[in-house]
C-alpha cells in the first residue's frame, strides 16, 4: 500500500519512449553539412590543445560557480569568478555593463577589422535548488572557449581577423537579462552569437519556445464568510475560475503551447471572503505570432473570471522582458555539429528531439537580433529534468565536466570559423536575412509587453 502522505511517482515511460524515438530518428538523420572550409586547421588544432590543457581549470570554474549558486541579478560572486578566469588569460574583463551590475564583458581581437562574434555565458541559479539548469556548465564552457582562443593565437590580437567578445549574461531564469542588455546596446556591434545549454540530449538544433510572464490581480470585497457572504466579492473565486478556464483552454491550444501558474495570494482566513488574489503565469508558444494570440486568449479568460465574480482585475504583462523563440542559424549549427562529432559526440539535427520537451530561453531574443545558435549538450539521462535537484546534482557530475571541455572546444572552433571564413559568414548573414532579419522583441510586445 502506498503512503497517502506522499505524492505518487510520475511515470517516466513517455521520456523513455521519447529517448528511444530520438535515437531512432537520430540514427536515420544525416548530420547537417557545411560546404565551407572554416578556420585554418592549424588554429583549430591549437584551440583543441589549449582547451585540453585548461581542462582542470575549467572544471574548477564550473564547480566554483555551482557552489555559490546565486539567483538572478544577485550573481556577484559568479560574475567575479568569470571575470577572474578571463583575466588569467591576459585579457581585461569588465563587471557591470549593459545596464546590469552582474554582467561581464571582455573582448579580444582587432576592433577595426573583420566581424565580431559573441560567446555568451550564463551563471544564475534557481532559488532553493541551485544550478538546476546547469548554468555553471554554460559559464565554464564559454570562458574556456574565449581563453583557449586567446591562447591559441598567443595573445596576439592582430592574428585574429575580427573580434571575439565574451558576454556574461545574468538573470536568464525568468528575468530576461539578455533582453535588458540588448536594450542597453550590448548586441549592437555583434555579428553572430553562440552559446550552449546542458540537457539530456546532444542536439545542434531543437525547439525553444517563446515565453511571456503575466501577473493577474483580482480585487474583491471582504465580508464575513458565514454571517454576510452575500455582501462580499470573492477574489479567490475569480482566481480559481481563471485557473479552471486555462485548464479548459488546453483542449484548443497548439500541441506545444504551455501555460502554467502559481497562486501567491489567495486569502489568509477561511472566515473572510477573500478581498485580493493573485496569479502569476508563464505563457509559452513556438512563434511570436502564436504567443501573442495565446496571450490574448489568456487575457480574455482573466476578464471573464472577473466578470463572473464581480471582481476587479488588473493584468500586468512582462514585468520581466518576454523571451522570443530561438531562431537557430543552420550554417552555424552545422559547424558546431562537426566539431562535436570530432570529440565523440553525435548531436541530433533539427526535428529529432521531440518538441514536447521544449523550454524557453532569453537567448531567443538575441537570435532575432543577430545570427546565433543555442545547441544542447548532454550531462544526464533524458529522464533527469531541468529545474530539479537531480539536475543540479548532474551539473556537477563527471558527465557535466566532460561537457564543459567538449563545449568549450566547439564554441571556440565555431567562433573562429565565422571570423576566418568570409564565404561562411556571408551565408550565415544571408540565411538570417531570409528568415526575417533583425526583429527586436519590442516590435511584437512593446517595452512593457502590452497587448
Amino acid at each position: 500500500m502506498s503512503d497517502p502522505t506522499r505524492p505518487t511517482v510520475p511515470s517516466s515511460d513517455y521520456i523513455e519512449h521519447a529517448r528511444l524515438e530520438a535515437a531512432r530518428r537520430g540514427a536515420a538523420a544525416q548530420p547537417p553539412e557545411s560546404a565551407f572550409s572554416g578556420a585554418p586547421d592549424a588554429i583549430i588544432d591549437r584551440v583543441r590543445a589549449e582547451v585540453a590543457e585548461a581542462r582542470l581549470r575549467l572544471i574548477g570554474l564550473s564547480h566554483a560557480v555551482h557552489a555559490v549558486a546565486e539567483p538572478a541579478f544577485e550573481e556577484h560572486a559568479s560574475a567575479e569568478l568569470v571575470a577572474a578566469a578571463v583575466r588569467s588569460s591576459g585579457v581585461e574583463a569588465e563587471v557591470g555593463v549593459a545596464g546590469l551590475e552582474t554582467a561581464v564583458r571582455a573582448e579580444f581581437g582587432s576592433p577595426d577589422a573583420g566581424r565580431t562574434v559573441a560567446i555568451l555565458a550564463e551563471y544564475d541559479a534557481l532559488p532553493d535548488i541551485g544550478h538546476a539548469c546547469g548554468h555553471n556548465v554554460i559559464a565554464a564552457s564559454a570562458v574556456g572557449a574565449f581563453c583557449a582562443l586567446v591562447a591559441a593565437l598567443d595573445g596576439d590580437a592582430r592574428r585574429l581577423p575580427g573580434r571575439v567578445v565574451l558576454l556574461g549574461t545574468p538573470a536568464e531564469e525568468g528575468r530576461g537579462g539578455k533582453e535588458i542588455m540588448a536594450r542597453h546596446g550590448a548586441f549592437d556591434t555583434i555579428d553572430a552569437a553562440l552559446m550552449l545549454h546542458p540537457f539530456g540530449f546532444d542536439a545542434c538544433e531543437q525547439l525553444w519556445l517563446g515565453r511571456r510572464a503575466l501577473e493577474v490581480t483580482f480585487t474583491g470585497i471582504a465580508a464575513h464568510a458565514s454571517a454576510l457572504p452575500f455582501m462580499g466579492r470573492n477574489a479567490l473565486d475569480a482566481a480559481s475560475l481563471m485557473y479552471q478556464g486555462i485548464g479548459l483552454l488546453r483542449q484548443q491550444m497548439l500541441p506545444v503551447d504551455r501555460v502554467h501558474a502559481s497562486l501567491p495570494e489567495g486569502g489568509d482566513r477561511p472566515s473572510v471572503i477573500v478581498e485580493r488574489s493573485q496569479l502569476n503565469l508563464y505563457v509559452r508558444s513556438p512563434y511570436p505570432e502564436t504567443l501573442r494570440e495565446l496571450s490574448g486568449r489568456i487575457a480574455d479568460i482573466a476578464h471573464g473570471a472577473a466578470l463572473m465574480t464581480g471582481c476587479g482585475v488588473q493584468l500586468d504583462w512582462d514585468i520581466h522582458p518576454p523571451s522570443m523563440p530561438v531562431k537557430a542559424n543552420s550554417e552555424l549549427a552545422a559547424r558546431w555539429s562537426a566539431y562535436q562529432r570530432a570529440v565523440g559526440r553525435a548531436p541530433f539535427p533539427a526535428g529529432v528531439v521531440p518538441d514536447t520537451l521544449a523550454a524557453s530561453t532569453d537567448f531567443g531574443n538575441v537570435s532575432w537580433l543577430v545570427p546565433g545558435i543555442h545547441p544542447t549538450i548532454a550531462i544526464a539521462e533524458p529522464r533527469v529534468a531541468w529545474h530539479t535537484r537531480e539536475f543540479a546534482d548532474a551539473a556537477r557530475s563527471p558527465q557535466a565536466d566532460e561537457a564543459v571541455v567538449d563545449g568549450a572546444f566547439g564554441l571556440a572552433a565555431t567562433a573562429l570559423d565565422f571570423l576566418f571564413d568570409d564565404e561562411l559568414a556571408d551565408e550565415v548573414s544571408r540565411e538570417f536575412d531570409r528568415n526575417g532579419g533583425r526583429i527586436p522583441a519590442v516590435r511584437y510586445f512593446g517595452e512593457k509587453g502590452a497587448l
